[in-house]
């Protein structure tokens, strides 16, 4: 380790060590690897005691940050997260709260993914008003932060949720949510989203007090960017190239807002797309369908459909354990169990950005959806008129209505939805989400069938805070001002 001494300061304590430094010496172990490395590997290597070498790291790398500067400010920060205390914003929902473990805790970074329509916008509005309530009543008393990467920000359905919503129309008017809390900016494009991010959210948080971050939705930029029509025509090695560039372009987004939500106590939030996938089909390997067997030869014909009684599923090869198709049925969200998978409208999900992006968030919340279908209806020949009748919906395939439910994939502070199963059930309705059998459900009319509940208004991208006439009868439009951060 030749160069110890001339990477660290005079006053590391390099006595204390004098009975490794020979032998880490002679084996050509340099001060990097005492940093990147792990203990066991290089106290097998230099033949030394790990406990001893380990006691070496940890001084090496105290030595480093008292030499950069940066001791002071990393005891702070961890005793100020080991110190906050532990803060959820509601879903306005006892069961969804219940399986979320309270709700969405500050100091993470959580992902909601789903399907387009299973509720992830109104997912989010629903915390964008939560977080503004006060402590008892399931928030935070902050401000809310919405980035959106694609349509701007429904303040008309954030409206009929401050009118219809049981819990937030009790309130007194000083402790009500409001429009002016909640301040939106939309992000076009990766750069402008990269600035953003960096720059002006910082200050955002700390002028505004902003407890909730919301970026809905994480993807969209980086398909627009990495998958868009200029991309398909490119090589092999140009896709490579780019999806290398996206990966690390993706791990810096990651240690951003996990750095945000740690550093200022904030919950982080962040929407992400899905895209479909497709298993290998189940049945015995190509080899034993190419030869035949004799014994299989006397087994009689096979020409013909198989049928559709008591027919027994063809078996199937057993996955590698330790392969991707296999590990991905427990942190995406779909199909953990092979059972629940078999009807169409449950087929499976990938959640966008991959791998990557996966090992970036704290935790996933998967929203899930499949369809109610009309009863088929039944053939009654001809009328007297000649043409051609049927009793009920012709063919019974028009969609009646949606059910969703929400599952926790993975966290940190409360327990994955138990396998195979597809979590709470909730429906979307003007007054929020209910869950099923909850107080009032289905009596105040239908679904909502769009995402944001209402035609989303327009808005430029620059911060700005959306203001809501307080006087009774007034509209509640917001009115546009000027950006509450400019580029320098």
């Amino acid at each position: 380790m030749s160069d110890l001494h001339h990477v660290l300061p005079e006053g590391f304590p390099a006595q204390h060590f004098s009975h490794l430094l020979p032998s880490l010496d002679r084996h050509r172990v340099t001060t990097s690897d005492i940093l990147t490395l792990d203990a066991v590997d290089l106290a097998k290597r230099a033949q030394v005691p790990v406990p001893e070498l380990r006691k070496l790291q940890q001084a090496v790398v105290s030595a480093l940050h008292a030499q950069l500067g940066v001791a002071d400010s990393l005891e702070k920060v961890t005793s100020d997260w080991h110190a906050t205390e532990w803060r959820t914003i509601s879903t306005l929902d006892e069961r969804l709260d219940a399986e979320l473990g309270g709700g969405i805790p500050t100091g993470y970074l959580t992902e909601i993914t789903g399907e387009s329509g299973a509720g992830k916008t109104q997912f989010l509005l629903t915390l964008l008003l939560s977080a503004q309530l006060p402590q008892p009543h399931g928030g935070l008393s902050k401000s809310a932060l919405y980035i959106s990467t694609e349509a701007p920000l429904a303040t008309t359905r954030l409206t009929q949720l401050l009118d219809q919503h049981p819990r937030l129309a009790a309130l007194p008017a000083a402790a009500k949510p409001t429009l002016s809390r909640i301040l939106s900016i939309q992000t076009p494009d990766l750069e402008y989203q990269e600035h953003v991010l960096r720059y002006q959210l910082p200050v955002a948080i700390a002028r505004h007090g902003v407890g909730l971050v919301v970026l809905d939705s994480v993807a969209a930029n980086y398909r627009a960017e990495f998958d868009g029509p200029s991309r398909r025509g490119a090589g092999r090695r140009a896709g490579i190239d780019a999806m290398a560039a996206r990966s690390g372009m993706l791990v810096q987004l990651g240690a951003l807002l996990r750095a945000v939500a740690r550093t200022h106590n904030v919950a982080v939030v962040v929407a992400n797309q899905v895209s479909d996938r497709f298993e290998a089909p189940a049945g015995p390997p190509p080899s034993s369908a190419r030869n035949p067997s004799p014994n299989n030869s006397q087994r009689g014909p096979t020409p013909g459909p198989p049928s559709q009684g008591g027919a027994a599923p063809r078996p199937s090869l057993s996955p590698d354990p330790l392969s991707l198709d296999h590990q991905q049925r427990w942190f995406t969200g779909w199909g953990d169990a092979r059972a629940a998978t078999t009807a169409s409208s449950s087929a499976l999900k990938n959640p966008a950005l991959g791998l990557v992006w996966t090992n970036q968030i704290a935790a996933r919340i998967a929203l899930l959806k499949a369809p109610v279908y009309n009863a088929p209806s039944a053939w009654v020949g001809l009328a007297a008129d000649g043409r051609e009748g049927w009793r009920g919906e012709e063919g019974g395939t028009e969609i009646k209505r949606w059910r969703r439910w929400m599952k926790v994939v993975f966290a940190p502070w409360v327990g994955a939805s138990e396998p195979g199963s597809k979590g709470v059930e909730f429906r979307i309705l003007g007054r929020g989400m209910v869950t099923k059998g909850a107080d009032g459900d289905g009596k105040d009319g239908g679904e909502v069938r769009n995402e944001g509940g209402v035609d989303k208004d327009q808005g430029k991208p620059s911060l700005t805070e959306n203001r809501a006439a307080d006087e009774e009868g007034a509209s509640h439009q917001p009115e546009a001002e000027k950006p509450l951060i400019r580029d320098s």
